[in-house]
């Protein structure tokens, strides 16, 4: 299997990621990426072949195997590395959409297509949910198929056509633990970097949308301010023109000589 698409996938959000998305990224390149091509599909290679039970029953060790092992294990560690890595793929998708968009319309629509703002955030929120819970339903989907997170030395099984209880062994059941442990805990890892992760952006834009509002507030304030003592400097002066109108008008009075029909 090439991994190339997804390698150039995951390369290219991470110009787009934060500081904990590129710890993700390098825990998924090197913990996962790298041991399921590197080891993984060697230490799984032949699990049937391997897989050995006390009877040459035809059919019993096939029945067996199905039963303790329904999916193979590194197929499953293959499917969730790609839907994990999926979501990702949804912010690659937008910038080129907004780049896309800019050249239709032939200007400048965006300050960075990249920047995280708006819509671009929303869409990186969503892939951090969606990694987080591919994540979750894995581990889940691992426990329920595989009671638990154990890679027994002997199982017993009595399914049909095996004539009685039969004991079967696992080969390598320490080198194959010691590998399901990896990559238990580099996804529980994943989980705890992408909350993280989403509790800092959304922490982050609240703050600063809280900064933005306050911002304006005071704005606000400080022209209807401005406004008042405008209005407030206009009507002194036209209190002081009247005023000295009407001064004008009463030393004109005096000043009149006196009527003489008055007397």
């Amino acid at each position: 299997m090439s991994w190339g698409f997804l390698r150039d996938v995951l390369s290219g959000v991470n110009q787009y990621s934060t500081g904990i998305g590129r710890i993700w990224l390098a825990i998924v390149f090197i913990f996962r990426l790298l041991v399921y091509v590197v080891a993984a599909e060697n230490v799984w290679k032949d699990e049937l072949k391997e897989f050995e039970c006390n009877i040459r029953q035809p059919g019993c060790e096939n029945v067996c195997f199905d039963h303790f092992f329904p999916i193979s294990q590194v197929r499953l560690w293959a499917l969730q590395l790609i839907m994990v890595s999926t979501p990702s793929l949804l912010v690659v998708l937008h910038v080129a959409y907004r780049e896309n968009r800019e050249k239709r319309h032939r200007k400048k629509l965006y300050k960075n297509t990249g920047s995280m703002d708006g819509g671009l955030l929303c869409t990186y929120l969503i892939s951090l949910l969606s990694k987080t819970a591919f994540e979750i339903s894995f581990l889940f989907l691992f426990h329920k198929l595989y009671g638990g997170f154990n890679v027994p030395r002997l199982v017993k099984c009595d399914m049909s056509p095996c004539p009685n209880t039969v004991d079967c062994y696992i080969s390598k059941p320490t080198e194959k633990k010691v590998f399901l442990y990896i990559v238990v805990v580099t996804s529980c890892l994943c989980i705890v970097l992408n909350i993280t992760e989403l509790t800092y952006l959304i922490f982050k834009y609240s703050i600063k949308c809280c900064f933005r509002n306050y911002i304006k507030k005071v704005q606000d304030t400080k022209h209807e301010r401005k406004n008042s003592n405008s209005i407030d400097q206009y009507g002194t002066i036209l209190g002081s023109r009247n005023g000295s109108a009407t001064l004008f008008s009463i030393q004109d009075e005096r000043n009149l000589p006196p009527n003489p029909h008055e007397e």
